[in-house]
C-alpha cells in the first residue's frame, strides 16, 4: 500500500470577499444584462471569499486567450513550485529523492508542461519521470492520487509526487451571460496543492501519521459528455455545465460509492473522513442525500468551498490537508477515509484511504 507522507495547499496572494468579485463581474456585463441574476447566483454559491491569480482590476484588461494563457503559465509556475516545496518539506524528503511527478491542471495550456518548467529550480533530478494530465477537470486530484498509487504499486521503493495547479479565474469569460458561465464565475477560485507518497518497500513507509492509499475506482457515465467540460476556441475556455449534474450525482454516484465501499467490507456510515471535492452546495447536498449521511459528513468540503471556492482538481488536496491539520483519524486505527471527485465525462474518481 502507498503511504502519504506530505500534503500541501497553497494560494495566490490576492484574496477578495465574494461581494467584491460579484460587483467586479457585474461591471463587465454587456448592457441590458440581468445583474440581479448574477448577484443571486453568487449569493447562493456557498462561497465567502476567493484567491485570484491576479489583482481583481486586471481581469477586465487581459485581452484574448493568448495573454490569459501567458498569465496562467507565469502564475501557475510560481504557485506549483511553492506547493511542491511545501510538500517536500513536510515529508522531510529531498527533491533529488523524487522519482516521478504526476501533474494535473485543466485551466491553462503549457508545453513544456508545468512540472518540467519548475523541475530544475525545485532541485528534481534530470531523469525524474513526468506524467502531465489534462482534461480530467475537477476529478484530476483524486485521479492523480490513484495514478500515484498505481505507479508505486509497481515500483514500491520509489517516491512519487502529485502536483495540482489550477487558476480557474483566468478561464472566466466576463461578457458571457450564459447560466453556466455565471455559475462558474460564482464558484471557482485559484489554488494549488501537492501530495508526496512512497511505496510499500520504501524505508519511510512506516513513518508519519499520513494515511495509506488502499484502492481506487474510476467510472464514466455514458451520454453525459455535454454535462460538464470546456468548449475551447479563440476566446479561450468556455464552461459547459448542465443543470442536471446534481441530480445525475444523486442517482448514480451514491450507488457507485456504496458498491466500491462494499468491495472493502465497508458501508458509507463506516467512513470516518470524507475528502470530497466541493463541487458546489447542490452537489454536496445530493451526495449527502444519496448516501444517507449526516449533514456534518461533508463539513470540511463546505468549509473549503466557503473559504476559497471550487479549486477544480486542487480542491481535494486542500480538503485532505485541512482534514490532516484538524482532527484526523488516529494513526494505526484502521479508520477509513474516502476521497471522491467528479469531472468531465461525466466521471467519478474514488480513492480509499486507511489510517
Amino acid at each position: 500500500m502507498t503511504r502519504v507522507l506530505g500534503v500541501s495547499a497553497v494560494f495566490p496572494p490576492h484574496r477578495y470577499p465574494q461581494a467584491d468579485i460579484t460587483e467586479a463581474l457585474v461591471r463587465c456585463l454587456p448592457q441590458g444584462s440581468d445583474a440581479g441574476l448574477l448577484r443571486r447566483i453568487h449569493a447562493s454559491a456557498g462561497v465567502d471569499a476567493r484567491h485570484l491569480a491576479l489583482p481583481l482590476d486586471r481581469y477586465g484588461r487581459l485581452g484574448g486567450f493568448g495573454r490569459a494563457n501567458d498569465a496562467y503559465i507565469a502564475a501557475a509556475s510560481d504557485l506549483g513550485a511553492r506547493a511542491l516545496g511545501m510538500a517536500l518539506d513536510e515529508a522531510g524528503v529531498a527533491p533529488e529523492e523524487v522519482d516521478t511527478v504526476v501533474s494535473t491542471s485543466v485551466t491553462g495550456i503549457a508545453t513544456p508542461s508545468l512540472e518540467a518548467r519548475l523541475a530544475a529550480g525545485a532541485g528534481l533530478r534530470p531523469d525524474v519521470r513526468r506524467i502531465p494530465l489534462f482534461g480530467l477537470g475537477c476529478a484530476g486530484g483524486a485521479a492523480g492520487v490513484a495514478l500515484v498509487h498505481d505507479y508505486l504499486t509497481g515500483r514500491p521503493d520509489h517516491v512519487a509526487v502529485l502536483l495540482s495547479t489550477e487558476l480557474c479565474s483566468l478561464t472566466l469569460q466576463p461578457a458571457d451571460t450564459s447560466t453556466a458561465n455565471l455559475v462558474a464565475g460564482a464558484l471557482f477560485g485559484d489554488g494549488a496543492g501537492a501530495l508526496l507518497a512512497v511505496g510499500r518497500n520504501h524505508p519511510r513507509h512506516r513513518e508519519g501519521p499520513g494515511p495509506l492509499v488502499v484502492g481506487s475506482r474510476s467510472r464514466l457515465y455514458p451520454g453525459t459528455e455535454r454535462t460538464l467540460g470546456w468548449d475551447i476556441g479563440e476566446w479561450g475556455f468556455r464552461m459547459v455545465l448542465g443543470s442536471e449534474l446534481p441530480e445525475l450525482i444523486r442517482l448514480n454516484v451514491g450507488q457507485e460509492i456504496a458498491s466500491f465501499l462494499a468491495e472493502h467490507d465497508l458501508k458509507p456510515l463506516d467512513v470516518a473522513a470524507w475528502v470530497s471535492h466541493p463541487g458546489g452546495p447542490k452537489v454536496l447536498d445530493s451526495l449527502t442525500d444519496a448516501l444517507g449521511l449526516p449533514g456534518s459528513a461533508f463539513e470540511p468540503s463546505r468549509r473549503s468551498l466557503a473559504d476559497a471556492g471550487n479549486l477544480s482538481s486542487a480542491s481535494v488536496l486542500h480538503v485532505l490537508r485541512d482534514t490532516l491539520s484538524a482532527e484526523p483519524p488516529e494513526p494505526g486505527s484502521g479508520a477509513a477515509g474516502l476521497m471522491l471527485a467528479f469531472g468531465p465525462g461525466v466521471s467519478s474518481e474514488l480513492v480509499l484511504l486507511r489510517w
